[in-house]
C-alpha cells in the first residue's frame, strides 16, 4: 500500500522545505507527497516547484475552492493515488516518523488511526492554554461515549482512501477533522489511535481561530453524541 501525505500549504514559505526534508527522510513506508497550496500570497508555490526538481514524489496542487483548510484538504484527498491518506501540518507541529506507526495499525486491519496527545505517552508542547483545555476535554468526552480517540478534533490522522470516499464532508475548515473520523465511525468504520507529540508553531502564523469554531464544534458534537445513542441502544436491542 501507498501512503499519500496531504500539506495544506497557505503562505509557508519559511515552513514547506524543511516539513518535506523531515518526511522524506523519516519515512520507511512507501509514499507520495501532495502540497496544496491554499492561495497563498508569498512564495510557497515556488519553493515547492523547486522541490519538485529534487524529489520525484512530490505534487503540487492548488485549491481551486476558495480559501479555507477544509477545502484545501479535499483538494488534495481528490488526487491522492495511494490506498491510505494522511493530513500533516506544514507547520512543524506534527512528528512525521509517527506516520510510520500510523501505517502499522493500517495493515493491522483498523480503517482510521488517530494521532492522540491526549492519550498515554501523547504529548501538547507549548500552545494557548484554552485551546488545550478545551480539545483536550473534548475527546475526554467523546472517548467516555465510546468513540475509541481521546484526541478527536487532532487534524494528524490516517484514514484508509475508502474512508475519505465514502464520507460526504460538509465542513468549511478546521472542523473536517473532526467531521470525517465521526461520521466514519458511527458508518462503522474501524478507529484505534496512537500517542502523538504536538509542538506549537514557531515559524509563521497560525490561521486556527479557536472561538470562531467553538459552535460549529458543538453542533458536531451533539451530532455524534445522539447518533451514538443511536448506534449502541439500536444495538443492544437487537440482541436476545
Amino acid at each position: 500500500m501507498m501512503v499519500s501525505i496531504v500539506i495544506p500549504a497557505f503562505n509557508e514559505e519559511e515552513c514547506i522545505e524543511e516539513v518535506v526534508s523531515r518526511l522524506v527522510r523519516v519515512l520507511t513506508v512507501e509514499h507520495e507527497i501532495i502540497v496544496v497550496n491554499d492561495h497563498s500570497i508569498d512564495n510557497t508555490r515556488n519553493k515547492v516547484e523547486g522541490l519538485k526538481k529534487n524529489y520525484k514524489n512530490i505534487a503540487l496542487v492548488d485549491n481551486q475552492e476558495s480559501q479555507g483548510f477544509a477545502n484545501t484538504l479535499r483538494a488534495g484527498f481528490k488526487v491522492a493515488k495511494g490506498d491510505v491518506v494522511v493530513p500533516i501540518m506544514a507547520d512543524f507541529c506534527d512528528e512525521p516518523v509517527t506516520i510510520n506507526q500510523m501505517y502499522c495499525k493500517i495493515e493491522q486491519g483498523y480503517d482510521i488511526v488517530c494521532g492522540s496527545r491526549y492519550m498515554r505517552e501523547g504529548k501538547k508542547i507549548g500552545g494557548p492554554g484554552a485551546k488545550t483545555f478545551l480539545s483536550s476535554l473534548a475527546g475526554k468526552i467523546i472517548y467516555i461515549l465510546g468513540i475509541p480517540t481521546h484526541d478527536i478534533t487532532n487534524s494528524f490522522k490516517m484514514y484508509k482512501k475508502e474512508v475519505i470516499e465514502a464520507i460526504d464532508s460538509k465542513a468549511k475548515s478546521f472542523e473536517i477533522s473532526m467531521e470525517i473520523p465521526l461520521k466514519a465511525y458511527l458508518k462503522g468504520f474501524k478507529m484505534t489511535e496512537i500517542p502523538t507529540v504536538w509542538h506549537s508553531r514557531v515559524v509563521g502564523e497560525s490561521s486556527f481561530k479557536v472561538m470562531k469554531l467553538i459552535p460549529i464544534y458543538l453542533k458536531l458534537y451533539s451530532w455524534a453524541i445522539m447518533k451514538n445513542f443511536i448506534k449502541v441502544f439500536s444495538f443492544k436491542g437487537g440482541k436476545k
